[in-house]
């Protein structure tokens, strides 16, 4: 059988499925393209990230297809109810990439926090010309511990976040519709451990309370923050979207940057993906990353084992 891993695959997944007897495939198919690639090569498996998309069209014309495979969490590049009613198995990876992705928001949220996006685009132009007066604008840092981090949506990444701000002395207050409480354990490198329990709450009570907003839910089709919702923070807010591009609305956003009533921003997902407004980019209050929240060796090698178990385990049972 034929696996088109499209967007790519780990070498450890790629050795898994190949111990199998699977043949993988990782030749870069463009999008349009992608269908008859299936065609042509009689593909059984296509694995795609966020790049590729398999919507109905593909799913369609491509009658071969017994599996598709998302590396990651979210599935809105995919056409997920309809390839179930087709008959084919629908994947994903959705505890793989929580450390990575969490990770990446503390990165974010260090860097708001002490100027460190913006410290690095001026140090080279001016740091051996205007070195104290680079001291001098950013000397108003401020520390994470002691502060509240708002999370909105408490899954698997939200709860990994609560972990990290647990062990850095963070207050945690979280909102989700689905989770009315959470036992987060905090693990500590000598094998001991502490559980602390976290009931959730209404989501304005984060946006009057947190010091920190942070966002993991999945973009449902409307801003979940707005400019009504900017409204209702505390004034000096950061907000973190390593979430997906489109539930945060950016122009509301950068107006509120601008405004000074929200001191920082991280972005790792962007609206208008994959080029995001210029608006966005150029804001010196806003620390960028280009979706890379699930990109890190550990969590791809992960996606990839967990991939090619499911993969093994639903075609040697057909």
């Amino acid at each position: 059988m034929k696996i088109l891993a499209n967007d790519g695959l780990s070498p450890s997944g790629i050795q898994a499925l190949e111990k199998a007897g699977f043949e993988v495939i990782t030749t870069k198919v463009a999008q349009e393209q992608v269908a008859n690639y299936i065609n042509k090569n009689n593909i059984d498996v296509i694995l795609v990230r966020s790049a590729t998309k398999v919507r109905k069209d593909i799913i369609d014309s491509c009658p071969s297809l017994k599996i598709i495979g998302r590396g990651g969490v979210g599935m809105d590049n995919i056409d997920v109810e309809y390839a179930v009613e087709k008959g084919i198995h629908v994947i994903n990876t959705p505890a793989a990439s929580s450390e990575s992705v969490a990770e990446l928001v503390f990165a974010h949220l260090f860097s708001g926090a002490r100027f460190l996006h913006d410290a690095n685009r001026n140090m080279p132009l001016d740091g051996d010309s205007q070195f104290n007066s680079l001291k001098k604008a950013y000397s108003d840092g401020i520390e994470l511990r002691g502060k509240t981090i708002g999370i909105i949506g408490f899954g698997r990444i939200g709860r990994e976040v609560a972990r990290i701000a647990l062990g850095l002395g963070m207050k945690v207050i979280a909102s989700d519709k689905h989770v009315d409480e959470a036992v987060i354990k905090v693990d500590f490198y000598n094998g001991q451990f502490i559980n602390v329990n976290i009931e959730t709450e209404p989501l304005e009570d984060i946006f009057h309370h947190a010091e920190f907003i942070t966002v993991h839910t999945p973009f449902l089709g409307n801003h979940l923050i707005g400019r009504e919702e900017i409204s209702m923070m505390k004034d000096g807010v950061g907000i973190i979207n390593c979430a997906r591009g489109g539930v945060i609305d950016e122009v509301a956003l950068v107006d509120a940057l601008d405004e000074g009533k929200v001191l920082f921003a991280g972005l790792d997902v962007f609206e208008e993906e994959p080029t995001p407004a210029i608006q966005v980019l150029m804001n010196p209050k806003i620390s960028l990353t280009p979706h890379i929240g699930a990109a890190t060796l550990e969590a791809q090698d992960r996606i990839g084992t967990e991939l090619a178990e499911q993969i093994i385990s639903l075609l040697q049972n057909d």
